[in-house]
């Protein structure tokens, strides 16, 4: 029996280990994006300006099956207050349902207005988006290439803004700060808007800061075409052809700078079955571009430090691996404290990574993305919102711990889309049958066993008057048990409509 209980004890030291080292990572990016906010206070940066030529700007709008916000986006686009004739946009539509005729429509339709708009469409889906954008870099004729997926709303100003950083010779890559058009709309989108913020302040300002290696996104940023060609160009062999073209530019030589001030607006999941798919293709994507660019990494010329960020930054989707752990061994540990007379109170020292956690998500919401607000209130807000949040990710912990072991073991899949429908007020509703799926997953149904699991260590706890767990497994029911509840609820909705 003791083997058993070294084991339990063991697999759980070393998640809780493995867990606060990230957030002290974390800590470390927080500590370097508050250095920066105080140097931009006492010497503000002069932004640069477009000044005499103005560069050809090629704009790329990958699309596949968007008949929701398809109109919305090119519309949106054909808003930008960049010169008529000094950029073309190219609609890189490869739907399989009706949304193409929308596409084809629009695209008539701003043609005729004088507009340089092409509909570039495929006869195979080969690669997914870094298939359809490595072939549509071949047809860019502008010197600087800008990128927004379906869900977004850039500001007119968008070009204008980011386009003057490239005056630096050594810049491939502007990126700029993701918004959220519905963050108000539930409680899903409150949480993820809650999580991003995180990520478009305290980590990618921080990096930048720190002189780290950070990433485009994917969508809102623009790139120097030669950064591409010397990159390697997009490649289809990850989920997340974003994270790695960024991250084999900056080998090459390349930076990529970050834009917090200006904001790119977008859509948020508003179903749990989007959201899913989203966190799926984004962590078996950083697994797979890990398992990718890591030997590189550490066989190139960067500094120490450096390496050792990046290792994080790719290594980040494998939290949820020791999360998962971390919840699974501690029921049946509370079986062994006492017969191995353990001292709980020594496990306090990683209370650590949860109030440096707490720190970075303070930072990134209260201070920074809820700065227009009241601060009382936002302080309340913040209050309410993080435990709800820690619940939701460790609830999220198996779904992703799967999508990062699929990632490292090599076994391919489809880029599954995320499905938006056009929600940007609290009235609107996504209970429409398209893009919806009808089949309850065996991972969901394995999401409330778990919450049950939970339940069970709740009630071990109070069965053996030991409350070490307590709070630990409260937030694991919880999380486990909201995200069964609204994968079958939003199931429900396709199956009524």
């Amino acid at each position: 029996m003791n083997w058993i209980s070294y084991i339990i004890l063991g697999g759980y030291l070393i998640a809780l280990s493995y867990i606060t080292i990230y957030c002290l990572m974390q800590f470390h990016l927080l500590w370097h994006y508050k250095i920066h906010k105080r140097a931009l206070k006492k010497n503000p940066e002069k932004k640069p300006q477009l000044n005499g030529h103005l560069p050809f700007v090629t704009i790329q709008l990958p699309l596949y099956n968007e008949y929701f916000v398809v109109e919305r986006l090119i519309d949106n686009i054909c808003k930008l207050d960049y010169p008529k004739d000094r950029f073309e946009i190219h609609v890189l539509d490869d739907s399989t349902d009706e949304s193409v005729e929308i596409s084809k429509r629009k695209v008539e339709e701003y043609k005729a207005k004088g507009f340089n708009i092409e509909l570039i469409l495929r006869k195979e889906r080969k690669g997914y988006k870094a298939g359809a954008l490595k072939d549509a870099t071949r047809k860019a004729k502008g010197e600087f290439i800008a990128i927004f997926d379906a869900d977004f709303l850039p500001e007119p100003s968008f070009l204008r803004n980011t386009i003057p950083h490239f005056q630096n010779e050594k810049v491939g890559v502007v990126q700029t700060r993701w918004g959220h058009i519905n963050q108000d709309y539930s409680l899903i989108t409150e949480l993820q808007a809650f999580q991003l913020n995180v990520h478009f302040t305290v980590e990618q300002q921080g990096r930048e800061s720190g002189d780290l290696l950070l990433q485009f996104n994917g969508t809102a940023g623009v790139w120097r075409k030669s950064t591409i060609d010397d990159a390697g160009g997009w490649q289809a062999d990850t989920l997340t052809e974003d994270l790695d073209l960024s991250y084999r530019a900056q080998l090459n030589g390349w930076k990529i700078v970050y834009l917090e001030d200006i904001l790119s607006p977008a859509e948020l999941p508003s179903e749990m079955i989007g959201l899913k798919s989203q966190q799926y293709r984004w962590m078996k994507g950083g697994a797979e571009t890990a398992k990718k660019l890591l030997p590189q990494i550490w066989t190139s010329h960067l500094p120490f430090r450096q390496k050792i960020h990046a290792s994080t930054h790719l290594l980040g989707s494998s939290i949820f691996l020791f999360v998962f752990m971390l919840g699974v061994f501690s029921v049946p540990l509370l079986y062994v404290i006492n017969p191995m007379n353990l001292e709980t109170k020594y496990m306090s020292v990683f209370l650590i990574s949860l109030l440096s956690v707490m720190a970075v998500y303070y930072v990134a919401n209260v201070e920074a993305a809820w700065d227009n607000e009241n601060k009382i209130k936002s302080i309340i807000k913040f209050i309410f919102i993080f435990p709800v949040f820690l619940a939701l990710s460790m609830g999220l912990s198996l779904h992703n711990s799967l999508a990062v072991l699929q990632g490292y073991r090599g076994k391919k899949s489809s880029f599954v889309r995320t499905p938006k429908f056009d929600i940007t007020a609290i009235t609107d509703s996504f209970k429409k049958t398209k893009y919806r799926t009808h089949k309850i997953s065996w991972v969901t149904v394995l999401e409330g066993l778990l919450a049950v699991y939970f339940l069970g260590g709740i009630w071990t706890g109070i069965k053996l008057g030991d409350n070490s767990m307590m709070l630990f497994h409260i937030l694991l029911f919880f999380g486990y048990g909201m995200i069964f509840y609204y994968s079958v609820k939003h199931l429900n909705y396709q199956s009524k409509t």
